[in-house]
């Protein structure tokens, strides 16, 4: 009997900050089950991923964030001091550069887009060509969070501002499937996808803190500190009582908000063969020292998804 060739994918890796890191175990999944990914489009940090995979290092990638702690985290914050942005991304792209290495688009190992926002003339930017690391800085490029990246004479931001599931760019592909991840979706029912052991996990806010002899204390340490500083200023900023939303939060809700309703259009308009749903609720956007938790969901998910697709 003929050897069965394995089915090849488009896939199309949407936006949604600390979200964005289930995509990795959404790709160990389909590979680990002989898929094989011919074309990648991704949006902010589907690019990210989508991008670091396709150059292939996305092991070195899993094991640095899986390794980052909350404090980790505040040390890629780069302020820029303008009123264009909170951070620069220099320090972030460059953490990520040295990792992976300096490679062009059109050297990868298979299609890759990444999808920006071209902020003067409000369309989307499709990069499919030139060095990698502009192309997704250019797409994380979060308004109001990280400066505009200027590029090819264009001033770029966040590719989820206008198209938080890039499904578009996989129409020129020959290949079997076109598989999409939504990062924003509906909080499923208890009976659904992600359990409340799961989110208990996601939700677990406490964090060990040790001591340079590596026993654990009850002092918060120097970088503890910071979060909680910085923590004081985001609730005095987003106000803790129901009644009450503040400006920061209400700018985060409104950009949410903003992309889950086109991601709705963009599903329903382009239709892929499958949709794996990760809910909005997983965790918060910055929360980048969830990933081990947020891998397993999304390798679980596509296990649902796909199983879903072939029965």
């Amino acid at each position: 009997m003929a050897r069965r060739e394995p089915k090849t994918i488009s896939l199309a890796l949407g936006s949604g900050g600390a979200r964005g890191i289930a995509h990795i175990g959404i790709i160990e999944w389909l590979t680990e089950h002989g898929y094989r990914i011919g074309s990648i489009s991704g949006a902010s940090m589907g690019a990210l991923v989508g991008g670091i995979y396709a150059a292939g290092e996305l092991d070195a990638y899993k094991r640095w964030v899986c390794a980052l702690s909350r404090g980790d985290v505040l040390r890629f914050v780069d302020l820029a001091f303008s009123g264009a942005g909170l951070i620069k991304g220099d320090r972030i792209i460059d953490t990520l550069r040295s990792m992976v290495g300096e490679h062009s688009i059109e050297e990868l190992g298979m299609s890759f887009t990444a999808v920006a926002t071209d902020i003067d003339r409000q369309r989307e930017v499709w990069i499919s060509d030139g060095p990698l690391f502009d192309a997704i800085r250019a797409s994380i490029a979060v308004p109001g969070v990280f400066t505009p990246h200027r590029y090819r004479g264009l001033t770029l931001v966040d590719g989820g501002l206008l198209n938080p599931v890039p499904i578009a760019p996989t129409f020129r592909d020959f290949t079997d499937l076109t598989v999409a991840v939504n990062l924003n979706a509906q909080t499923p029912n208890a009976d659904e996808s992600v359990d409340e052991d799961t989110r208990a996990k996601l939700r677990d806010d406490t964090p060990a803190s040790i001591n340079p002899d590596g026993e654990t204390s009850s002092q918060p340490s120097y970088q503890e500190r910071i979060r909680q500083f910085l923590e004081d200023i985001g609730e005095s900023l987003t106000g803790r009582e129901e009644e009450q939303i503040g400006v920061f939060d209400l700018t985060l809700r409104s950009f949410e908000t903003m992309q889950n309703a086109i991601a709705a259009v963009k599903l329903a308009a382009y239709r892929p063969d499958v949709v794996i749903n990760v809910p909005r609720d997983a965790c918060a956007a910055h929360e980048f020292h969830r990933a081990k938790e947020l891998i397993a969901l999304g390798y679980r998910l596509t296990d649902d998804a796909m199983g879903s697709a072939a029965t």
